[in-house]
């Protein structure tokens, strides 16, 4: 992923019909929405299923090496989706922003990136994982069960204010 700062944007112009702001001062930094996902304490994430329903479920996330990233087990509705179709949507509101990113979701393998998510997952959540063998487990639970960690590299995201007024579109290289 570019470290590059996305292009920031009005998602709406003057010839759209919308009560939505098309002052470009209202055009929010890309800062806001980065802060907005590291800040958060859960997230939704969207993915597809192999017949083409959408399934969403809320996950913790965590931000690491310059990117969100979750975590659910490879076995989980949420893991097969994404070992079949990457791509996916996360969502997240606070009070200051509403923010859609959406993305391509993908597994990680290396250990050294799994133990830099795996403490990253510790800070945030207290959340202990051991790493081994290119995966993630809950040593805690019985049966040591096996987790993945999905890094979202954003393609495109949307930041609603609170005021509902405004609105910016980012597109990342």
């Amino acid at each position: 992923m570019s470290t590059a700062l996305p292009v920031a944007e009005l998602l709406f112009g003057e010839a759209d019909a919308t009560p939505i702001s098309t002052d470009e001062a209202t055009v929010k930094p890309w800062e806001q929405g980065r802060e907005c996902l590291r800040s958060a304490p859960k997230v939704w994430l969207s993915t597809v299923r192999p017949d083409g329903r959408a399934h969403a479920m809320p996950v913790m996330q965590v931000w690491a090496d310059d990117a969100p990233w979750i975590t659910t087990r490879p076995t989980s509705r949420k893991g097969r989706n994404l070992s079949g179709n990457p791509w996916c949507v996360v969502t997240v509101s606070t009070e200051t922003l509403d923010l859609v990113v959406e993305g391509e979701a993908v597994r990680a393998r290396d250990e050294a990136t799994l133990r830099r998510v795996a403490a990253a997952f510790e800070a945030k959540y207290g959340w202990e994982l051991a790493v081994r063998d290119g995966s993630v487990y809950e040593d805690h639970l019985p049966g040591s069960p096996e987790y993945g960690f999905y890094r979202i590299t954003p393609v495109r995201a949307f930041g609603y204010g609170a005021d509902g007024l405004t609105a910016t579109r980012w597109r990342f290289a």
